[in-house]
């Protein structure tokens, strides 16, 4: 397992969360470094079992040598497929660590930061073809609006799908230090950072379809938890965070909780403990888990 390509976030509070049975069967969502899974494995006996997921090669290569670890190269979105193919019907607890990885961030042709100057990638999943450069040279108007106010949170996402509309008629945005550079006029010196952070943070959703598979990895988890069983996410922004929250309070990702022609509520969890985030020496040894959040559910 190669340490330095991600570090766990939470891992103490997310393994005590789980609650784990010895000889259970747990999905790790997010292999990423295979931290998260190691330290489930360390609590399972002979008749235990991991099934992780990870669509990124990269994460791939981090393969831990375990015959009680099954690891698919696969968007956790396919989990049911999976589960089904494996013959597996129930589970007992279901992590998931929403967070890009240190990885993807630091490997500069990955394209997810700021900090260089890069090819426009940022796909999870290297074998799919829809690339930021796709989106930002080849969206309507009305679809980078969209994207810029919803999954940017940006309330002057008009002026920036103004500008890359203008600027993409003159020359093809090819790398990140062309977008940044188109958005400089707009950009706010104080919080520019910030402010960058959300466009790419906008346009790597769209690339990766995150919030979509997101809902479906937490109507699945709903279908194959045993009861008693524990769902534990790991979100890193508004929109991850509350998605993973109305679902287990509302059993929807309304606003509200749905109920059926009889009343009952649709609610297939409950909640475990309150929101965790990470303590002192966490963000001290690792300061990019400042933004992260767990939650925990029961299944009833």
């Amino acid at each position: 397992m190669n340490n330095t390509y991600h570090v766990p976030v939470l891992l103490k509070e997310s393994i005590n969360g789980l609650n784990i049975l010895p000889s259970g069967v747990y999905v790790d969502a997010t292999f990423g470094g295979g931290g998260h899974t190691k330290e489930i494995l360390n609590h399972l006996n002979s008749s235990g079992k991991v099934i992780a997921f990870d669509q990124d090669a990269d994460a791939i290569e981090n393969q831990i040598y375990d015959n009680r670890l099954k690891l698919i190269k696969s968007n956790f979105k396919h989990l049911t497929n999976h589960l089904k193919y494996l013959q597996i019907n129930k589970i007992d607890g279901l992590l998931a660590d929403f967070g890009i990885s240190s990885y993807q961030i630091d490997t500069q042709m990955r394209g997810f930061s700021i900090r260089f100057d890069s090819d426009l990638d940022m796909r999870m999943n290297k074998d799919q073809k829809k690339d930021a450069k796709h989106i930002l040279n080849k969206y309507s108007s009305d679809d980078l609006n969209y994207i810029f106010k919803n999954f940017g949170e940006l309330k002057n996402y008009k002026k920036v799908t103004q500008i890359i509309i203008s600027q993409r008629s003159k020359q093809k945005i090819v790398t990140t230090g062309d977008l940044i550079k188109i958005l400089k006029p707009i950009s706010p010196p104080k919080n520019n950072n910030k402010f960058l952070a959300k466009i790419f943070q906008a346009i790597r959703i769209e690339v990766n379809d995150e919030l979509s598979v997101i809902k479906k990895l937490l109507e699945a988890s709903s279908q194959y938890l045993n009861k008693g069983g524990r769902l534990v996410c790991i979100s890193y922004h508004s929109l991850e965070d509350r998605l993973v929250k109305r679902y287990i309070q509302n059993g929807s990702f309304n606003e509200q909780v749905e109920s059926d022609i009889y009343g009952n509520k649709n609610n297939s969890f409950k909640k475990i403990g309150k929101i965790v985030t990470p303590s002192e020496d966490e963000l001290n040894k690792n300061k990019r888990s400042r933004s992260a959040k767990l939650r925990i559910a029961e299944k009833i």
